[in-house]
């Protein structure tokens, strides 16, 4: 049968070097024993790998040429061929509600929100690994302080301490990417509760680092006037401009840690009354 073509519109790079393609399968030992997905396996060169593990495997690809490939090739897969798209299932039903491990060589152009995707399921999902760009790899794994932290630095290490595992170049796949790639492992840390009004806690994080070059002060503003109409019927609560005045205020926001980002949460919640 012949080579899956890969489409620009669907973000595929084939990887073509088996060294590299081992390497990620051997990411998924650190949950051993537990069923794995893998998102996006395109002409099967991790699938290969994956299979060899002796654990329940399932595929999600949504091309239709790399399904009807890999029907052929990797017959074995049976049922756990699941032709969809990965961001429309619900993976509670994956594997009837049992904890998996995340894998693949995923898509370029849907890498964050996968991750973001992963972060809803995240009581299911204890270990992901795979790889991405390496910009994105390197946002996932940054520190405060970092000029690259920002929104998905702060939102994975909330749930995941993340591992940057190696740098893959362009020249191992088909075609190659214009960008250097990267393999990342992201574990699930020991925090049981977000501590803070979570959704709250997004807008916060969101709010901020869309204005980043500003101090908090200035970059927050648009989430102030946003809560002012919806807690306050249109008004400013009294502790506002004070809260302003905070010197932490004069930081901007890649200078706050996830904790940092916590208690700046619940701050602004009890000055708007603790509602949801």
């Amino acid at each position: 049968m012949k080579s899956v073509r890969p489409k620009k519109f669907l973000g595929q790079h084939f990887l073509k070097d088996l060294p590299t393609a081992q390497a990620i399968a051997d990411t998924v030992d650190a949950a051993p024993g537990l069923p794995i997905l893998e998102v996006g396996p395109g002409m099967g060169v991790l699938t290969q790998y994956l299979l060899k593990k002796g654990r329940e495997l399932k595929v999600v690809e949504i091309d239709f040429e790399s399904v009807a490939y890999l029907l052929k090739t990797f017959p074995e897969l049976g049922d756990g061929l699941l032709e969809e798209d990965f961001l429309q299932m619900q993976l509670d039903r994956t594997f009837g509600g049992r904890e998996f491990v995340l894998t693949g060589n995923y898509p370029y152009n849907i890498s964050s929100q996968i991750f973001f995707k992963m972060l809803e399921y995240r009581h299911l999902i204890p270990v992901c690994t795979g790889m991405i760009q390496k910009e994105v790899a390197e946002r996932l794994a940054a520190a405060p302080g970092s000029k690259v932290y920002g929104i998905l630095s702060v939102l994975i290490q909330l749930w995941y301490d993340v591992e940057y595992l190696f740098t893959v170049e362009p020249g191992v796949f088909n075609p190659p990417p214009k960008v250097k790639s990267a393999v990342v492992r992201l574990t699930r840390n020991g925090r049981t509760d977000c501590g803070c009004d979570e959704r709250l806690l997004r807008r916060v994080v969101k709010t901020s680092f869309n204005q980043r070059r500003k101090m908090m002060r200035g970059s927050l503003k648009p989430l102030f006037a946003a809560l002012n109409a919806e807690r306050a019927g249109g008004s400013q609560p009294e502790g506002v401009a004070d809260f302003l005045a905070r010197p932490e205020m004069t930081q901007r926001p890649e200078q706050l840690s996830v904790e940092e980002f916590i208690e700046l949460t619940n701050s602004i919640d009890r000055l708007y009354g603790g509602e949801a």
